[in-house]
């Protein structure tokens, strides 16, 4: 043990830093740079962010109220509609900007430039890099969901009735975050860059349409078989706990079925993400 922390305290005196510090300041310090590069594009991720929440709420809240087509036939079954699609669009909003600002910028990193080299060069575990990329990711998702609560303070012809529960929102939110993030870096990580614009037709498209953002999970009950199959779409889960924090009397999912799919797929999707990632860096 006396040479362990002779060996340490040698090093601290020749201004080596432990390995973990070593690799906590390097995680940050990839974080900082991912932040600064977004700070430098802000003007492109303000559009990324803003455009499709936008039309969403603009359409479905305003457009359709306006020309007498709101969903329902009725002013209160327009207004429950409208309050009905803030959770979808918040959750929508999350895992399309979870899955643009880790799987794209990834496609380009391990293309023929390699740009990817520059960061695993840094004194972190291939993981951590890895790890970096979500959390960076989750921040960016997280900017998404927030900016759709002014959208629908401002935008819906009818009413929107939004009764939050902090206690949910607070912890299904960052979970939702992460799940975005882990999600864009297994596409960026297990996806060709010819493959790309098959990505959105062949996922995004399908997980946006079949992941309650715009129906409650439970109203497919009368198409049971559709029902079940959903249950692979991570959105689904997003979308029913997002009703759950921001929606008073609104059916949902369980609160146990909502939490278990999320962290679930959080670990799934990031486990499965990482591992890509380290195959891609060390081929």
């Amino acid at each position: 043990m006396s040479a362990v922390a002779d060996h340490l305290a040698t090093r601290r005196a020749m201004g080596f830093r432990p390995s973990r510090g070593a690799s906590l300041a390097a995680f940050w310090a990839l974080l900082l740079r991912d932040l600064r590069v977004l700070r430098k594009t802000i003007v492109v991720f303000a559009i990324r962010t803003v455009m499709q929440p936008l039309l969403l709420v603009f359409v479905f809240t305003y457009v359709f109220p306006k020309i007498g087509q709101g969903v329902g036939g009725s002013s209160s079954s327009e207004a429950a509609f409208s309050t009905l699609l803030m959770a979808g669009v918040v959750g929508t909003s999350m895992i399309f900007q979870g899955v643009q600002a880790v799987a794209l910028p990834l496609v380009q990193e391990f293309g023929y430039t390699r740009e990817i080299e520059d960061r695993v060069m840094a004194p972190l575990p291939v993981w951590g890099v890895a790890v970096e990329k979500i959390a960076a990711g989750a921040v960016q998702a997280l900017i998404a969901g927030l900016v759709v609560f002014p959208l629908a303070a401002v935008i819906p012809a009818t009413p929107v009735h939004l009764h939050v529960h902090w206690l949910f929102l607070l912890t299904i939110a960052p979970i939702a975050a992460v799940l975005s993030a882990a999600l864009g870096l297994t596409m960026g990580t297990r996806v060709k860059p010819q493959q790309v614009p098959l990505l959105f037709a062949i996922v995004v498209l399908p997980i946006t349409f079949l992941g309650a953002v715009y129906y409650p999970w439970a109203s497919l009950a009368p198409i049971r078989w559709l029902q079940i199959v959903v249950l692979v779409n991570p959105l689904v889960y997003m979308c029913e706990g997002f009703r759950l924090a921001l929606t008073s009397g609104v059916v949902h999912m369980p609160i146990w079925a909502i939490y278990a799919g999320m962290i679930a797929f959080t670990v799934v999707l990031s486990w499965v993400g990482i591992d890509g990632f380290r195959r891609r860096v060390l081929s």
